[in-house]
């Protein structure tokens, strides 16, 4: 209720599927509309879930393709020109936690294959190093692309659709939860006056 603003039917139903969802540790693919706030949303069913680890979160459309490798699993000193300093990956990070994959459909091919076996057998080893870490995460995706059809072109592998895919979430866009838009305008001017150190003030209809 801190993370998802609002009480209009798509909203409650929402928060309704996450403490129905929150016990499990299945993967989870939402398919949200621009500005639904994906984020925020996995990173509320990560609180419901109570998971003791962090909540980590990747842009795979942010990270250029020869990088992601080394953001996801890390990697051991000298393991690459510039790796100065041995560095845990995302992984390691969300471990016991939550990794959000953002625009999981922009992920290289290569790399598909390496979550794939993640997924299979939870264990990864940093780039250039040989000790197996044993991950206990759970994987939460989003995109704004059509899987299926990036499956029927070969751009995206359908076993790692369907490993992901256990539990895909559309999320309601705000003009399907306009009724919010009230209550989400009062959360974000107090949360603005409050930061300012004012009194909020009267809001007519």
């Amino acid at each position: 209720d801190s993370k998802i603003i609002g009480a209009s039917s798509p909203t409650v139903n929402l928060k309704k599927l996450f403490t129905d969802l929150a016990s499990s540790d299945n993967s989870v693919i939402f398919y949200p509309s621009t500005g639904s706030g994906k984020e925020l949303v996995a990173e509320a069913l990560h609180s419901e879930s109570r998971r003791k680890g962090k909540f980590i979160a990747l842009n795979c459309a942010a990270i250029p393709h020869d990088l992601i490798e080394a953001e996801l699993f890390g990697y051991e000193k000298g393991a690459f020109t510039g790796a100065i300093s041995s560095t845990p990956g995302k992984f390691e990070q969300a471990n016991g936690g939550t990794m959000f994959l953002d625009e999981i459909g922009d992920m290289p091919h290569a790399l598909q294959i390496k979550l794939l076996r993640v997924l299979e057998r939870p264990v990864i080893s940093r780039i250039g190093g040989k000790k197996e870490t044993r991950l206990n995460v759970r994987i939460v995706c989003a995109t704004h692309k059509n899987l299926e059809d990036l499956v029927r072109k070969k751009e995206f592998r359908e076993d790692l659709l369907f490993r992901l895919a256990v539990f895909p979430i559309n999320v309601p866009s705000l003009a399907e939860r306009a009724y919010d838009i009230p209550a989400l305008f009062t959360h974000f001017v107090n949360q603005k006056t409050k930061s300012n150190g004012k009194i909020p003030p009267a809001l007519t209809e």
